[in-house]
C-alpha cells in the first residue's frame, strides 16, 4: 500500500481515553483482522491480495466460493448451473430454531440458494466442471440440494468430458434432513463411480474442514486428492474421538499434513500454488481442451 493510500486512511483511526488515562487506537474492523492462528494483526487488502494467507505464519483463512473463482480460475470463466435448485423443509424440523428459518437466514447470508455452488469454467485456458462448498452456509452441511449438485455436476463431467474439480469445505450431513441427508453419500459415491467408469478425471481439494458424510463420500474419491495447509479432515471431530476412546490424540492429528504423512491424501498444497498444480494435473489426466 502506498504512503498516500495510509494516510487517506488516517482520519478513521480515533484515539480514545481509557478509564485510566491511557489512549489507544480505535482502528476499524473492515481495515485490519487478526489472525486466528498466530495473533497477527494483518492488513484486509493485503491480506486478500495475499490469497487470504498469513504472511507472518502461513495460516490459511476459509474462503467463499466467489474467492476460490478469482483466485484460482480464468476470470469471468465460471459459468453456473442447477443455481435452481433449492432446499425444503420437508421434515418440518425444529430444534431451537425451525429448519425453515434457519435456510431463509443462511441464504440472505450468503446471498445462495444452498452450500454447494457448481458449474463449468476454465483454468489456464483448460475447461473443467466445477463444484465449491460454502462454510459460511450451515457449515457446508450436505442435505439433499448438496447431493443433487454434486452429482449433476459429476453427470455433466460425463457428458462433456471435461474433468471435475471439487473443492470441499463441510461440517458433514446436515441432520435437519434426516436419513434423506445420508443418502446423498449413496448419490455422489454412485455418480463418481460412474464418472471413473467414463475415464474422467476427478480432482478433489480437501478444505478446513471437511468432515462427516462429505469426507465419507465424495471428499476421499478423487483420482488425485489435495489438500490445503492445516485444513482439519475427518469424519468424526478429534474431541469426539477423545472422549470415545479416553486418550490424548497426537498432535496435528485429522490435519492435512497428519493425513499426507499417512497416505489419506495425495498433496498438501498452499493456496499460491493451487491454480498451477490443479492446472497441470489437468494437463497430465487428460482432458480439460
Amino acid at each position: 500500500m502506498s504512503i498516500l493510500g495510509w494516510f487517506a486512511k488516517r482520519d478513521r483511526i480515533v484515539s480514545r481515553k481509557k478509564a485510566g488515562g491511557q489512549s489507544r487506537l480505535d482502528i476499524p474492523s473492515d481495515l485490519w483482522v487478526k489472525c486466528f492462528s498466530c495473533d497477527a494483526t494483518l492488513y484486509l487488502k493485503e491480506l486478500e491480495h495475499n490469497h487470504k494467507v498469513c504472511n507472518e505464519c502461513q495460516y490459511h483463512f476459509r474462503l467463499s466460493p466467489e474467492e476460490r473463482l478469482a483466485y484460482f480460475f480464468d476470470s469471468e470463466s465460471f459459468v453456473e448451473h442447477y443455481d435452481d435448485i433449492k432446499p425444503t423443509d420437508f421434515l418440518n424440523f425444529t430444534d431451537t430454531h425451525s429448519y425453515e428459518s434457519r435456510i431463509v437466514a443462511s441464504q440472505k447470508k450468503t446471498q445462495r440458494a444452498d452450500a454447494a455452488v457448481v458449474g463449468t469454467a476454465k483454468i489456464e485456458g483448460l475447461s473443467v466442471n466445477v463444484g465449491l462448498m460454502d462454510f459460511a452456509f450451515m457449515g457446508g452441511s450436505m442435505g439433499c440440494v448438496v447431493g443433487e449438485k454434486i452429482a449433476l455436476i459429476t453427470e455433466m463431467a460425463i457428458e462433456n468430458k471435461h474433468p471435475l474439480v471439487v473443492f470441499t469445505s463441510s461440517g458433514g450431513a446436515r441432520m435437519q434432513e434426516g436419513i434423506m441427508s445420508l443418502m446423498q453419500m449413496a448419490k455422489t459415491s454412485g455418480a463418481l463411480a460412474k464418472l471413473s467408469e467414463a475415464c474422467i478425471p476427478y480432482i478433489c481439494v480437501l478444505c478446513d474442514p471437511t468432515t462427516g458424510g462429505t469426507s465419507a463420500s465424495f471428499g476421499m474419491l478423487g483420482d488425485v486428492t489435495l489438500a490445503e495447509p492445516g485444513a482439519l479432515i475427518s469424519f468424526a471431530g478429534p474431541r469426539v474421538i477423545e472422549q470415545t476412546i479416553r486418550q490424548k490424540l497426537p498432535p496435528g492429528f485429522q490435519r492435512a499434513e497428519f493425513l499426507l504423512e499417512n497416505g489419506m491424501v495425495d498433496r498438501v498444497v498452499h493456496r499460491k500454488e493451487m491454480r498451477s498444480t490443479v492446472a497441470g494435473l489437468v494437463r497430465v489426466l487428460g482432458g480439460g481442451q
